[in-house]
């Protein structure tokens, strides 16, 4: 068993940690609004990414295998909503670090939501099911346990971005600088949203 967690516990690290949609929107959140704005980015992306891997785990996952054309409709959709998020973004006005603003933020509904119109959230869940789950009877006991062990390795990832984004806000004291920001972080989404997308 601890054979089978520490390589997948090595991945887990791996999935969130790495520069990603998620982690910009995070790393943006705190940024502009504080870290503790971006707390519910990062519970609900981790809620939505490990209850993935146990609908994956359950059979749901193979079932959307079989269907490219689902796949590629939430991948448009996923690319629509990121796209109008990078907007939001992109044109959000300068203010005070840690106001709140008149402006809808993603929330922990909308992160977990996020990840469900997430075809490579779905790969990566299928990918984790297959590789770490084994099979036989002890397959479901196991997909929990990954599902959970994700979960935890998830908040702390997640949460490095929103301590570095909380961290930049001194150097966001001018509305040009924060404008700049605003403008660095909505092009980084966008990129890392086409970029997931074609490879």
């Amino acid at each position: 068993m601890l054979s089978t967690f520490v390589p997948f516990m090595l991945f887990a690290f791996v999935a969130s940690i790495t520069p990603g949609p998620t982690n910009i929107l995070v790393l943006s959140n705190s940024a502009r609004y504080g870290f503790k704005a971006a707390l519910p980015i990062i519970l609900g992306a981790g809620v939505g990414a490990s209850g993935i891997v146990l609908l994956v785990g359950s059979g749901v996952g193979q079932s959307l295998a079989q269907m490219p054309r689902v796949q590629t409709a939430m991948q448009w959709v996923g690319m629509a909503w990121l796209s109008y998020l990078a907007w939001q973004i992109f044109s959000a006005p300068p203010h005070v670090i840690g106001e709140q603003s008149a402006r809808r933020r993603l929330g922990l509904f909308g992160s977990a939501c996020l990840q469900l119109i997430n075809p490579k959230t779905w790969m990566m869940a299928l990918a984790v099911v297959s590789v770490f789950a084994g099979n036989g009877a002890e397959q479901q006991k196991r997909v929990m346990s990954l599902s959970l062990i994700f979960f935890l390795i998830s908040l702390p990832c997640l949460s490095a971005w929103a301590v570095l984004g909380a961290g930049s806000n001194r150097w966001l004291a001018s509305p040009h600088a924060q404008r700049r920001f605003n403008q660095c972080m909505a092009l980084l989404l966008m990129s890392s949203t086409w970029i997931s997308t074609i490879m």
